[in-house]
């Protein structure tokens, strides 16, 4: 994971220093502003990646001498299937659609979200699938 974590650290110094040039070349502020958000992408999941790394150790991908095999074996845990994201996107719609035609079915847009958000994040505390 170090790996990863480096390339985007460096992606994300690539991005400042083009924003940088592209701030003072060209003083437009809604690409410079694209290239802000790219930077403090690029760095967060470098970050995420790096802390990670630290935390669970060396693994196959680090090792420049490691065989395929070498990654074999159980990953993760995966969703076998989920409604749950279709129920937040249509909640999240609602909300845009809300923000458009008026602030009460905004309010009740969020809430759904809301909702769906907690249903989407517990999923696998309680029913069938729980551990």
């Amino acid at each position: 994971m170090k790996v990863q974590g480096w390339l985007f650290l460096l992606c994300g110094v690539f991005f400042a220093l083009v924003g940088v040039i592209y701030w003072f070349w060209s003083g437009e502020p809604v690409g410079t502003t694209a290239l802000a958000i790219s930077v403090a992408f690029a760095f967060m999941i470098g970050y995420y990646l790096m802390f990670t790394a630290r935390r669970i150790g060396a693994q196959p991908e680090d090792d420049k001498k490691a065989e395929i095999s070498d990654g074999a074996g159980e990953i993760g845990f995966f969703s076998p299937h989920s409604w749950w994201p279709l129920f937040v996107t249509l909640s999240a719609a609602l909300a845009f659609v809300g923000f458009v035609i008026g602030w009460w079915l905004f309010m009740i847009g969020v809430a759904c979200v809301i909702m769906s958000s907690i249903g989407f994040v517990f999923q696998y505390y309680r029913g069938h699938f729980s551990h």
